[in-house]
């Protein structure tokens, strides 16, 4: 029985098909490239906007599909699939930062910014974490006070996606008093600013051709005209309200990456041999990769459920830090036991297993930890 997404239409079809076979053609190639460079090249991104895969949640008037998050599922799934090294920027660019200014931003910013992000002329990025700050966004640091007619931001932020290329980055900072009630959100255009300043590309293990930065913010001046939201104060529940569709996405590619894994070892141990026949036929590779596959179904059911309530509205914190913390979960079980599977050449960088079995340990960590999701699952029994 081949399994169908719910979500899925025939206009949505007929896109990926598309899509799928530019990933391959036109983005697979540069991979090893970007690994080795730590980064994604700019005509990359430009090429995503061509093809309309960045943005296509955000309506058509600025720049977007005017689609559901279902289009955004679906290029996160596809890039998982064809070009990984893709993921994170697409999904921080596409399905978070563009959805801050679209819910949040005034008419004027949304007509300034969204067009050129749904292009890929412009690279977003959000900065929450702080060297002395991660899951706990009500201790951060970094300041933005208003000085005649503008904000003067000062503080770090580190482990940020897309931080060496991005143009506008949307920086979580103390407005007000301590506690969540002093944050909001204001955004930095990157270009021409004086007072910012981009640090290391920070050295991972992982995800290779994710730029991921420390940023410095030294009196860097913001006009008042790039605060998100009305006044003051407004970041800490905009931050909850976004989260949702931030973990979903993190979700939905953890269940791509489960799915891709199970298929390229099922490949593997048919292909080679042991003991004078295909290691597939061992009972132990066999039931593993029988484990392992209906874990991906379980994933991908309760995934697509989500989907479906983000798309009507409904999706709540707590089922999304579910689908969170349990699908990314599964990817890093998944990988392992996949890499295993194939032995000493699963530890070797030409296969791709092997870097999906580094890419997948992130996920149990940005997004928020999952001992967070836990507890705030905890919080709701």
């Amino acid at each position: 029985m081949t399994y169908r997404s719910s979500w899925m239409t025939e206009e949505l079809d007929a896109f990926r098909e598309q899509f799928r076979r530019f990933l391959a053609k036109d983005l697979a190639p540069h991979a090893e490239r970007w690994r080795k460079e730590k980064m994604v090249e700019r005509s990359a991104w430009q090429a995503l906007g061509r093809m309309g895969a960045l943005l296509p949640s955000v309506p058509e008037a600025y720049g977007g599909l005017g689609a559901s998050f279902a289009y955004e599922a679906a290029v996160l799934e596809d890039v998982e699939w064809v070009v990984p090294e893709l993921s994170p920027g697409v999904a921080v660019h596409s399905a978070i930062v563009a959805h801050y200014i679209l819910n949040y931003g005034s008419e004027e910013q949304k007509k300034r910014w969204l067009p050129k992000m749904a292009a890929g002329e412009m690279i977003g990025a959000i900065a929450m974490t702080e060297p002395g700050t991660g899951s706990d966004l009500q201790s951060v640091r970094t300041t933005a006070r208003r000085q005649g007619n503008a904000y003067v931001i000062n503080g770090q932020k580190t482990f940020i996606t897309n931080g060496q290329l991005a143009d506008l980055v949307i920086v979580v900072a103390r407005t007000g008093e301590a506690g969540a009630k002093g944050l909001s959100l204001l955004v930095v255009e990157t270009k021409g600013n004086d007072g910012f300043r981009r640090g290391r590309n920070l050295d991972k293990i992982g995800l290779h051709a994710s730029d991921t930065s420390e940023l410095f913010f030294e009196d860097a001046l913001v006009p008042p005209e790039n605060l998100l939201g009305p006044e003051e104060g407004q970041g800490f529940a905009q931050l909850m309200q976004q989260l949702p569709q931030e973990r979903l996405a993190l979700a939905v590619s953890a269940v791509a990456a489960m799915e891709r894994a199970v298929r390229l070892t099922v490949d593997y141990t048919k292909e080679r041999k042991a003991f004078g026949k295909p290691i597939f036929e061992f009972q132990n590779t066999a039931f593993t990769l029988a484990e392992r596959k209906t874990e991906a179904m379980i994933g991908r059911v309760f995934v697509d459920w989500c989907v479906e309530r983000l798309v009507a509205g409904e999706l709540d914190t707590v089922t999304a830090s579910m689908a969170k913390w349990w699908c990314s979960q599964k990817q890093v079980e998944t990988t392992d036991d996949c890499l295993q599977l194939h032995g000493g050449y699963g530890y070797m960088q030409e296969y791709p297993i092997s870097r999906m079995f580094v890419d997948a340990r992130i996920q149990k960590i940005y997004g928020g930890t999952n001992e967070i999701m836990k507890l705030l699952i905890a919080r709701s029994l």
